[in-house]
């Protein structure tokens, strides 16, 4: 069995029309351990400084979930504020170089996103899905609480929706209310119809003024420069968080169920 196949990884590519994809995964339901959220904030970063690249495609392997979220293997190891730091760190660089990027990145969310998936996919500057791409911020659940992801989500769904999810920490929100909240642009009955359109948008970017689009990605972003210390900040909340008592009894009880 290859590293990959057991540690998940990242994959950045580029084709001759300027589609740049970066694929990531794990195979506990496309989870996210650290080495592979600095792994996908790298490959953005390389996307982005790639001038064969005119516009990213986000996805992650396979057909089912798009992101089950944090690893709860690495978040039951975390032994300090440090390495608490650390771990949720990874999560606010993968924001932080999709706020950065001069490129649009296109989010392909073909199933579930928990928690840093939903994130990611507010983080991205366009959203498609499938019908079956529910979502779920389920961080309260195990007491934490999403801190570090609540900006992007917030940016993207409102007041409203980041805080109807992420108190509802129990329930799965279907792909419907994600987009009625403007997560995502549009749903598609299955992953078929969602690469025909994702390739479709893409290709048009793709033709598109690569200066216009970078200065409509600044205007996207405008208001969020304090990003930069933000996450970092909400980063060491997680990190004190997931030391409790409460929280450590909390993720042995999800994982036992898992």
């Amino acid at each position: 069995m290859t590293s990959e196949a057991t540690n998940g990884g990242v994959q950045y590519t580029v084709d001759a029309h300027g589609i740049g994809t970066i694929e990531f995964g794990h195979p506990a339901s496309n989870s996210l351990p650290g080495a592979v959220l600095d792994a996908l904030a790298s490959a953005i970063d390389e996307a982005t400084a790639d001038e064969a690249c005119k516009v990213i495609i986000l996805k992650s392997w396979g057909d089912r979930a798009f992101c089950a979220g944090a690893s709860f293997d690495e978040l039951i190891a975390i032994q300090n504020e440090d390495e608490g730091l650390a771990f949720f760190s990874g999560f606010s660089k993968v924001i932080l170089a999709a706020r950065r990027s001069t490129k649009f990145v296109i989010a392909r969310v073909q199933g579930k996103a928990v928690g840093g998936g939903v994130g990611i996919a507010a983080a991205a500057d366009f959203a498609v899905a499938t019908k079956f791409a529910s979502v779920k911020l389920s961080e309260l659940a195990i007491g934490i609480g999403p801190f570090v992801v609540g900006p992007a989500v917030e940016r993207k769904m409102g007041k409203a929706g980041f805080t109807a999810l992420a108190i509802d920490a129990a329930t799965w929100y279907d792909a419907q209310w994600a987009k009625s909240h403007g997560l995502y642009t549009e749903v598609y009955d299955d992953a078929q119809q969602l690469d025909v359109s994702v390739d479709a948008l893409a290709r048009r970017l793709a033709q598109s003024n690569p200066q216009a689009m970078a200065e409509l990605k600044k205007a996207f972003w405008t208001g969020t420069d304090h990003w930069e210390t933000l996450l970092p900040e909400r980063a060491a909340i997680s990190g004190r968080l997931v030391l409790s008592k409460f929280t450590r009894e909390a993720i042995n009880r999800f994982k036992s169920k898992g």
